[in-house]
């Protein structure tokens, strides 16, 4: 996890205030989608792959991206397949989400990275795939550079 506070020149382009699930620091491009993710059957942890059907970021990995999504769905299992992507080191390095669960508070504690909730700011309609995001979960804090690292 990434705790230097110099990483990034210039102002973000938006903050985003939230209450933290899982404190920390870190910074990386984000990775959205609008579709929530099932971890038993919808992604694969041997390469953080969404495999699932019909969801809008089949094909792509949310390894060493800061994943931006509504929320879990399917069953409890869905902690367990985060840990395993996070032992294969194809997790997510922080969550940004909008509907707490059990199953995304505890994927959140068992993937051991920053998580936020409940923000000032829809985070899915503000942050876009490719957005270098900053997230100090601790402070409450998501700064946003639009269009990526600068």
């Amino acid at each position: 996890m990434m705790t230097d506070t110099s990483v990034t020149a210039s102002k973000p382009d938006l903050i985003i205030h939230g209450r933290k699930v899982v404190g920390g620091v870190t910074e990386g491009e984000a990775l959205v989608t609008s579709q929530t993710i099932s971890g038993w059957g919808g992604v694969s942890p041997m390469t953080g792959e969404v495999i699932e059907s019909r969801h809008e970021l089949r094909g792509q990995s949310f390894a060493g991206k800061i994943l931006v999504f509504p929320g879990a769905k399917g069953s409890s299992g869905w902690s367990a397949i985060f840990h395993m992507a996070r032992l294969r080191q194809k997790a997510p390095i922080a969550l940004i989400f909008n509907i707490m669960t059990t199953k995304a508070a505890l994927g959140s504690v068992v993937l051991r990275v920053p998580a936020m909730t409940d923000c000032d700011l829809n985070p899915i309609a503000h942050i876009a795939s490719g957005d270098w995001v900053r997230i100090d979960a601790d402070a409450g804090e998501i700064q946003v550079w639009k269009g990526g690292r600068r």
